[in-house]
């Protein structure tokens, strides 16, 4: 625990520290006092990486995920899909989906999702570059992944009804009962979610 004992500089990284997600005081105590004691070049190198992250990093005008060039990784890279978009709520659901190797379309990041009560409608996400895609893309189908939460869900029901009279295919991601889980842990909405995205298996 850092206390007014402690250098005025200590404290005040001490404080900066533990407002990053996930990090309490006594985290980013250890992390100021690991960086206190780390060689000076460790401590640089973090510093122009994270000065870099703000000035290189930008959104790809795309997709919108994130990208350090003209375009991101996935928007420049020919070899994938171009007939299917899958859309998520944010980059870091880009990546969780990349990182299962189950998709191998194209993305559009709306950059959050619905939420009336924290004042963020359509106009604030990247629903208008959505449709114009759409309109200058050779898309089949779009894949809606927003989360399955109140806000995700809502999300994907306006898209659903925005595109309704759209000639491409619209799909929604299935939600239920996680591998290696067990049936009798299921909430109701979750075991009924299930029950609804069931499938042959013969």
């Amino acid at each position: 625990m850092v206390t007014k004992a402690h250098p005025p500089v200590l404290r005040e990284l001490v404080r900066r520290l533990s407002k990053l997600p996930g990090i309490g005081e006594k985290s980013a105590t250890r992390l100021a006092m690991f960086f206190l004691k780390a060689p000076e070049e460790v401590v640089e190198g973090l510093v122009e990486n994270l000065v870099r992250l703000k000035r290189d990093i930008r959104t790809c005008p795309v997709c919108f995920h994130f990208t350090d060039g003209a375009l991101c990784s996935i928007c420049a890279d020919p070899s994938r899909k171009t007939g299917e978009i899958c859309v998520v709520e944010t980059s870091a659901d880009l990546l969780a989906i990349e990182e299962s190797g189950a998709f191998k379309g194209r993305y559009h990041v709306l950059q959050g999702a619905l939420a009336p009560l924290d004042g963020i409608g359509p106009d604030d996400l990247r629903i208008p570059e959505l449709l114009s895609r759409l309109e200058q893309e050779d898309v089949r189908e779009v894949i809606l992944a927003t989360n399955p939460t109140g806000e995700g869900e809502a999300t994907a029901h306006y898209l659903a009804k925005l595109l309704e009279k759209s000639p491409v295919r619209v799909t929604r991601i299935a939600s239920g009962i996680p591998m290696g889980g067990d049936v009798k842990y299921a909430d109701k909405v979750t075991l009924e979610r299930a029950l609804q995205g069931r499938r042959s298996v013969l």
